[in-house]
């Protein structure tokens, strides 16, 4: 926990390396320091076929997965943090965002939990 899924076009992936955008949003998800070293996840899924607003215009967009508990304003942060770095690594692509969810603690499980 957290988990981080980068959506974008595929054509982000001739800009920079997956793994460089990937470390970007581990580097700076890690440097809010709400999360718990080594704990953060990230991955990427590539669309080579996608349609925005009847454009092929390129895009990002990151869902946050996280465990409730951080306050709106944290929450604020840690996304205004993430779409900065994106903007400074991807001044032309019109399209960066990011949304964040709030897993229960009720409700989640993983395998040491079991």
């Amino acid at each position: 926990m957290p988990h981080f899924v980068i959506d974008c076009s595929e054509n982000i992936l001739s800009l920079k390396s997956p793994k460089e955008i990937m470390q970007a949003v581990y580097d700076t998800a890690e440097s809010t320091g709400l999360f718990d070293q080594g704990d953060i996840k990230v991955r990427i899924n590539p669309f080579q076929y996608y349609n925005i607003g009847n454009t092929e215009d390129d895009f990002i967009h990151i869902f946050a997965n996280i465990m409730e508990g951080r306050t709106t304003d944290q929450k604020s942060n840690l996304s205004h943090k993430i779409i900065s770095q994106l903007k400074v690594m991807f001044p032309e692509v019109p399209i960066l965002s990011i949304n964040i969810r709030d897993f229960e603690k009720a409700t989640y499980c993983n395998k040491s939990m079991v």
